[in-house]
This record gives structure tokens, sequence and C-alpha cells, in this order.
């Protein structure tokens, strides 16, 4: 455990560039004191670490030193085949580079590893698309890649549910949630506000330009986009409903959203003699929170609001109406 840590150690400084005692010790999950004993062993074994106060001191590796080291372990190797599933890298226009890097580490493994590191892709399949949904078409998702890869700025033609614009973005990374692609990217010069999440699948015409990104200096793409979820459902929930809900209707509400999930899980046991559950959901809109619990009814009741009760009522009659009942 503590020769892997050591080599982690290495391969952080390598990668990362000066870092830290409090970073390298939260990135490796030990503490202060174990780092600094971790460091103490690096340098006793001829690596050149060195430390620098101040600031923005931390430890470093010289200039221009890096080590040979080049071998797997088995666990790593199929790790690495895991990455390479087909899918993504094919949507990106990367699947020929992605097959030829599989080629080279297959090749480069000793025989009695190439079995075991190919199961992998062999036996797990990545489908990132949801039931009953078909990839949306990205026609301008390599360009819009290639930006991102270089650091270029793109000039599109976005079409959101207001209007179609004309933009600039500085790109600054993609995210495939769900089968849909997102860019995040944020604004172009000198023009105001952070970064934007964007379709990839509404750009309608996209072009990489030679202005180089000014790419912010503290920006995770990871963060961003759990802090973006967190502020979009913050946004999108603009009110509650109470209910009374059967077995099968908690069933029908959990498949509703997350928010709604969270809501279901946190309801007090039943109390009520005919086993239904009382619980209080997040709702978009009353509109919106009608269609979706009309398809659950009987098995779900709405106490109120009375606005959203009076809206169920509606759509009852008004089906009843079209079918000819009274």
């Amino acid at each position: 455990m503590r020769a892997s840590r050591l080599l982690s150690l290495q391969m952080l400084l390598e990668t990362q560039g000066r870092m830290s005692a409090q970073a390298l010790a939260e990135a490796l999950e030990v503490s202060v004191r174990t780092l600094y004993r971790d460091v103490d062993q690096l340098s006793a074994a001829g690596v050149p670490i060195y430390a620098e106060r101040g600031r923005n001191g931390g430890f470093a590796l010289l200039p221009g030193w890096k080590t040979t080291l080049t071998g797997l372990t088995p666990s790593e190797a199929q790790a690495v085949f895991l990455s390479g599933l087909p899918g993504p890298a094919q949507d990106l226009g990367l699947g020929g580079d992605v097959e030829g890097a599989r080629l080279k580490l297959l090749s480069s493994l000793p025989a009695s590893w190439r079995e075991d590191a190919q199961r992998v892709s062999t036996r797990l399949h990545l489908d990132p698309v949801d039931w009953y949904r078909e990839s949306d078409p990205t026609p301008h998702l390599p360009t819009v890649a290639a930006a991102v890869w270089s650091g270029h700025q793109i000039a599109m033609r976005y079409e959101s549910w207001a209007d179609t614009v004309e933009r600039t973005v500085s790109p600054l990374g993609l995210v495939l949630k769900a089968g849909v692609w997102y860019l995040v990217a944020g604004p172009a010069g000198t023009a105001e506000g952070g970064p934007r999440t964007y379709r990839v699948s509404n750009i309608r015409a996209a072009t990489a330009l030679a202005t180089p990104v000014r790419r912010p200096a503290r920006f995770d793409l990871a963060s961003y986009w759990a802090q973006s979820i967190q502020r979009f459902e913050a946004g999108i929930y603009t009110g509650e409903a109470a209910l009374l809900a059967t077995p099968a209707g908690l069933k029908g509400l959990r498949a509703l959203s997350s928010a709604v999930a969270r809501a279901v899980a946190a309801a007090p046991p039943p109390r009520r003699k005919d086993g239904r559950v009382a619980v209080t959901i997040p709702i978009e809109s009353v509109e919106h929170a009608s269609g979706q619990l009309m398809r659950l009814s009987p098995q779900v009741e709405v106490l109120r609001p009375a606005a959203l009760r009076r809206a169920l009522m509606e759509r009852v009659v008004a089906t009843a109406r079209l079918y000819g009942l009274p």
C-alpha cells in the first residue's frame, strides 16, 4: 500500500507540478504528517523532490526530471480498456484514435495479461441513452470537440427555446449526460458573465476560430456541472404539492424525477387506515404537475394547492366529455 502511495505521490508531482502539502495529502487520502514522511522516503530513494516556502510554495520535482516507469498492473490495464469503450469516443470523432491506442497498449502488455485486459471490452458495454429514446443528432460535435481540445473560440448559431442567435463563445469542456452532449463555454472577449451550458444538438452551425480561449485559472468542469445541476433543480421547482399516495402511487412518483424520489424517500411511514402515505413533492408549475399526476390517478390524490386540484378535475371532466361520458 505504501509503495503504491509513494508512486502516486511521484506521479502527482510529475503531472500537476508544484502542490501544497495539504493538497497532496487530500489527493492521497492521508494526513499531512504521513505525507511529510512519504516525501522524506522519496528523497532518500533518490527522487529529486524539494520544498518551497511561502504563500505559493509547496513540493515539486526538479525541472526536467521524469520517471522512466512504464509498467501497469493488471487492474490498471483493465481500467484503460474500460475507458476505451465505443460510443462517446465515436461521437467525438476519436473512434479510430481510441482503437489505435488500444492496440498499441495491448501489444505492450505481457502475453499473460492481454486476455484479461481484453475481457473488459468484450463483457461490458456502455449504453448511455435512456429507454425509449435515441441520441440527439449532433453533426457539429466534432467541430466543437476539436475547439475544446485546442482551446480556440467558436462562432456558432444556436437555437434556444426562445430564439436563434449568433454567438461567439470560449469553450471550456464537454459533458455527456444521459446520452445528451452539452457544451460548457464562457463569454468571448471581455463580455460579462460566467460559463453557460449549451445543448450541442441545438447548435445549427459552428466554426472554430483562430482566437485562443483565456481559460479561467480555477475553473473545474466537474464542480461547475455539479453546481449547475443544483441551480437548475432549485430554479425549476417553483412550488410544492401535498399528496396522498398508495404504494403503487409512490412507485410512480419516484419515477418522475430524482427530486421527487428524494421527497418520497423522506415521507413518514403510513399511518392512515387505507394505507396511503402523505407526501409533499416539489413541482415545476400547476400545468406541468397536472399532466404528470393525471397519469398516476387514482393511485395519487392531490390535497393542495387548490389550483392544482382544480386543474386535475378539469382534465378529468374534459376527458370524460371527449369519450362521451356524463
